[in-house]
């Protein structure tokens, strides 16, 4: 596999080795004015990944970055330590022995970026992945309707923290975006940054419940202005979950912040990517839109543990010529 050193690289996350974003005093005329062109969006989209065709050792290497990127969840009712500590093995060593020969990666096999669980599940996490440098997340705050009282939300995030919890996925109220009331939005996110301490702060917005790309762009900014870390479209139980054009939406609101303060902010699509092809067309949009240093894990994750399945079912193809059974790359 001889792609380009950015897109095959394996090394460890680098999730914690950036700054935390300080954030900024809350300034409406960042995006108030800002209108969205809906068409020209999904036109801009349409046209990023159907002219770009990846095909054998590219697109498994670039299969490989999105690998690195994934945060392999699980967020089940009937989650047990057990079934935590099965998911990490699978984080720790996602790719078979003969997949990691073929790919000329034995030396240094990939990992995913990162093992999101909820937050009683945060301590067995942390005891599996110990020693991988795999950071472990933790949704809270009242994940996913985000509609328990701001001092319950705050404690979960303090008591994920306390587990060992290195980034936190929070959700924000979307009454507040809705009712376009921002000084509300923004100190509820700055609180909850604050509850994070070192760890690092995901702002899930929920993308599919704020009906316009208005809405996302403004959330978007408002909540890097408070402090997050990373923006992510979905919790993946809205009815609508990420798509290009929000994610589109999103990522040009990360320029614009990016260009404001010279901070950079992650992004993070959860929700309606399942297949290998999915993968890419997100790794291409970063690449086009924000460049190179958007298809690390320190800045760009998916959360769609399903999708690990077919990357490894697509990279096993590469390595043997024949497409396996799903049942050959379980999740735990």
């Amino acid at each position: 596999m001889n792609e380009a050193s950015h897109a095959n690289s394996s090394a460890p996350p680098a999730s914690h080795n950036r700054a935390r974003n300080p954030g900024v005093a809350l300034d409406v005329s960042w995006f108030e004015p800002v209108g969205v062109n809906a068409s020209a969006v999904e036109r801009r989209v349409a046209s990023l990944t159907g002219r770009r065709s990846l095909k054998k050792e590219y697109q498994a290497a670039w299969l490989v970055r999105a690998l690195t990127c994934l945060d392999l969840t699980t967020l089940a009712g009937d989650d047990t330590a057990g079934r935590v500590h099965r998911l990490c093995a699978k984080a720790r060593r996602p790719l078979d022995e003969d997949v990691l020969e073929a790919l000329g990666l034995t030396d240094s096999p990939p990992t995913v970026g990162a093992v999101c669980v909820y937050p009683t599940m945060v301590a067995p996490a942390v005891r599996a992945l110990a020693g991988s440098g795999i950071p472990v997340a933790s949704v809270a705050a009242g994940f996913p309707a985000g509609l328990t009282p701001l001092k319950q939300r705050l404690a979960e995030i303090d008591y994920a923290v306390s587990e060992g919890a290195g980034e936190i996925d929070i959700v924000i109220t979307r009454a507040h975006v809705l009712n376009r009331e921002w000084s509300a939005l923004y100190d509820e996110v700055k609180a909850m940054r604050e509850a994070c301490g070192a760890a690092h702060l995901k702002a899930i917005l929920a993308t599919g419940d704020l009906k316009t790309l208005r809405n996302v762009y403004s959330a978007s900014m408002v909540a890097m202005q408070a402090g997050a870390d990373f923006i992510k479209t979905s919790t993946g139980k809205e009815d609508v979950n990420a798509t290009l054009p929000v994610s589109l939406t999103m990522l040009r609101a990360l320029r614009d912040y990016r260009d404001a303060t010279g901070f950079e902010i992650g992004f993070k699509p959860a929700g309606g990517l399942r297949t290998a092809k999915d993968a890419l067309n997100w790794l291409i949009l970063m690449k086009e839109e924000l460049g190179l240093p958007w298809m690390r894990s320190d800045l760009f994750r998916i959360g769609a543990s399903s999708l690990l399945t077919d990357i490894e079912r697509q990279l096993s193809h590469y390595a043997t010529g024949r497409y396996s059974a799903n049942y050959r790359h379980a999740m735990a």
